[in-house]
């Protein structure tokens, strides 16, 4: 017989969504899409390091894009010297924004957070 499994550990995630009617025009989704493309500097090589396609990731983009003043993210086509993609100072500062009131609002909330973590079952 094998032992119970381990319950795992409570954990607080904030998902903070900007939405304009039933489009999700800023999320959680494509915050790290963005820090991916950023980190590998192209949208093929983001998807494949969060697990989606090419064209999930090409259309969350350019959705993101379009609901921006200016856009997160620039693009190169592809060709003899490859495309590639780079955030915009826009998006950089989108993301930084983003993260920023993430960790503003879960640290001004933090003892509420603790007070609703203990209502969980051990």
């Amino acid at each position: 017989m094998s032992a119970p499994k381990p319950v795992p550990q409570p954990v607080f995630k904030l998902r903070m969504r900007i939405t304009q009617g039933e489009l999700v025009a800023i999320g959680p989704g494509k915050i790290a899409l963005l820090e991916a493309l950023d980190e590998a500097g192209s949208i093929t090589a983001a998807a494949k390091a969060l697990g989606m396609s090419y064209r999930r990731a090409w259309l969350l983009i350019d959705e993101l894009n379009q609901s921006l003043r200016e856009p997160a993210v620039a693009t190169a086509a592809g060709g003899a010297q490859g495309g590639g993609s780079v955030l915009t100072a826009s998006g950089r500062a989108l993301v930084t924004l983003y993260r920023q009131i993430e960790a503003r609002a879960q640290a001004h909330c933090a003892s509420d957070i603790g007070e609703l973590m203990k209502m969980l079952a051990d």
